[in-house]
């Protein structure tokens, strides 16, 4: 039985399961993954996906676009997860976090590329909910205003906060020699 979620309902991973679509599911709450992001939204995708294979080539870590499910649970139980969402980009280093399903458990580094509809669920309640389950770093790549936040765990919160402009060069504090020129990203325009 496939279904539409009420969007002013809380619902449970097993409703998740049901909906037709493309779906995250943040706190209780249902988020639509459509409409199709913009040519600028995956054209800055398919840059940061070259940077970073390229990058993790030789390293043990896997990189990850969307569609990719992130499944986030209080009690390590991915059979009923509490959380989905469906990151631009995942850096996932440990194998044993990579299912049938998508990753179980908080990526290394997960980047958003923003939308006007997404802007607000990226910077609260994705950032909340990042930062709660322990991963390392979240870039929040801002089209818009050509700008890129990274934000770095420490001590359990994103406390490292650095904002990238113009022709700044992207730095990873996690992966130290990670490094994106801005430029690149923003091309298109």
């Amino acid at each position: 039985m496939v279904s539409n979620p009420d969007e002013k309902k809380l619902h449970t991973y097993q409703d998740w399961l049901t909906w037709d679509g493309t779906w995250e599911l943040i706190n209780g709450k249902a988020y639509n993954m459509s409409p199709a992001p913009t040519p600028m939204h995956q054209f800055i995708v398919g840059e940061l996906h070259f940077a970073l294979r390229t990058f993790f080539q030789n390293r043990s870590c896997y990189v990850f676009v969307a569609p990719f499910d992130v499944f986030f649970s209080e009690r390590e139980d991915y059979q009923l997860p509490d959380q989905v969402t469906q990151p631009d980009l995942s850096v996932v280093c440990s194998k044993e976090q990579i299912s049938k399903k998508g990753c179980q458990g908080a990526p290394t580094l997960i980047i958003e590329v923003l939308s006007p509809s997404t802007a607000l669920k990226d910077f609260n309640e994705k950032f909340n909910l990042y930062q709660k389950y322990g991963v390392q770093e979240y870039w929040i790549i801002d089209p818009g205003n050509q700008t890129v936040h990274v934000y770095t765990l420490q001590d359990g919160s994103y406390a490292i906060r650095n904002l990238y402009t113009e022709q700044d060069t992207i730095h990873s504090l996690v992966f130290q020699d990670l490094q994106v020129p801005m430029n690149r990203l923003f091309s298109l325009e």
